[in-house]
């Protein structure tokens, strides 16, 4: 019943207009961090053409595939229109002017320079459309010794300090192997952001704007307390948040406030804590984290992760037995957010989650339809450009 009601609530949403409607954007991306970027615009409401190769985005041979078609591909691309377009040939390249003509917002994430080569840079396309904003995604900026670099999200967590924090974290001996697309995901979301900006720049000033991302850029912003720390050296011991292991699982708890704290030691019968030189405030127990973990833990072993979390979270301890993705997406909080919704490939259905905000009042998550290679290509040239598919 719960699951009928979502659907019929994202169905809902789909009929309400989107805060980007009559926003076009030209998608020159592949890969993840610009693909997840225009995704989101597509999920507000703009149209998002996103021109291919003859082979498709690199993506859509990505696993999982389903009799051919990759999911992974239609998790980033979901609500987009595909035309496939030879970028290299005289045709090709008139037709991508003409679309570019026409819409509001460019998004490329090539290595510095291939768009220039291209003929689909800021200066050209500004040329035709002054109030065009043009966003470039790359790993480690449009200029500096290293732009040229190709990169991919391993590169960046790698370059910007991330994975040797992670090691430090976890008192290994390496840094640790990495499957997650941080870097994407994060420079993906600052492209969409600094794009909102740039739209509403040009709203009050008429201008364009040309707008440079760096993944690396973006690691660095996440690591806050990492970045001051080598300037203002605290020596002190970093509060690190482990699994705590439970009598079928783990758990990780975060007492951080003295607030949190109190509760937790009422929690768990140890109100000694309180007087205790070595947690008493929250200097203390950040000189003594490791031993606190530790003596919490002896209370975790003795019971399920779910009487610990429903005791803890009761108390308004902040804490949370370890989920897979599964269990989180297919959670109750997902559920009564209706966070998640099901896309549509030639296969059928599956689930991808939504953008991390909501607007009520306004539709804000996936379109449902992902498209097939080339899909839209006849009809968006003859709409855009007065060409045939030719250009291809």
């Amino acid at each position: 019943m719960a699951e009928a009601k979502n659907q019929i609530a994202s169905q809902k949403l789909v009929e309400r207009s989107g805060p980007l409607d009559g926003i076009r954007v030209l998608d020159l991306t592949n890969m993840l961090s610009g693909p997840y970027c225009t995704r989101l615009l597509a999920d507000l409401g703009a149209e998002v053409i996103k021109v291919e190769p003859m082979h498709g985005d690199h993506n859509r041979g990505r696993r999982p595939v389903r009799e051919g078609l990759s999911t992974f591909f239609g998790h980033l691309n979901c609500g987009k229109k595909s035309v496939v377009l030879d970028l290299k040939t005289e045709d090709g390249l008139k037709a991508a002017l003409a679309i570019a003509k026409q819409s509001d917002v460019v998004v490329e994430n090539w290595r510095p320079g291939v768009a220039d080569r291209l003929g689909l840079g800021y200066e050209a396309l500004n040329l035709l459309r002054p109030e065009i904003v043009f966003c470039s995604i790359s790993g480690f900026g449009q200029v500096g010794p290293s732009s040229q670099r190709p990169a991919y999200a391993p590169i960046i967590h790698a370059a910007s300090g991330f994975d040797l924090a992670q090691m430090e974290y976890q008192a290994g001996e390496k840094p640790q192997n990495t499957a997650t697309y941080t870097a994407d995901v994060f420079g993906g979301m600052s492209a969409f952001a600094a794009i909102q900006a740039a739209l509403f720049h040009r709203q009050r000033t008429g201008q364009g704007q040309y707008i440079d991302v760096s993944l690396l850029d973006g690691m660095l912003n996440i690591l806050v307390a990492e970045c001051q720390e080598w300037q203002t050296p605290t020596n002190a011991p970093s509060r690190v948040y482990p699994p705590l292991r439970t009598a079928d699982g783990f758990l990780v708890i975060a007492p951080t406030s003295q607030k949190n704290f109190e509760a937790l030691v009422k929690v768990i019968g140890r109100p000694m804590w309180l007087t205790d030189t070595q947690f008493v405030n929250t200097v203390a127990r950040e000189k003594n984290w490791t031993l606190l973990m530790s003596l919490i833990e002896e209370w975790t072993l003795m019971h399920t992760s779910l009487d610990c979390e429903t005791q803890l979270a009761t108390a308004g301890v902040p804490c949370t037995p370890y989920l897979t993705t599964e269990q989180a997406m297919r959670g109750p909080q997902m559920k009564a957010r209706g966070a998640t919704t099901l896309v549509n490939d030639a296969v059928g259905a599956y689930l991808v989650p939504n953008a991390p905000f909501q607007m009520p009042g306004l539709n804000t998550s996936p379109r449902q339809h992902v498209p097939a290679l080339g899909e839209h290509t006849q009809s968006v040239l003859k709409e855009l450009a007065n060409m045939q598919s030719s250009a291809a």
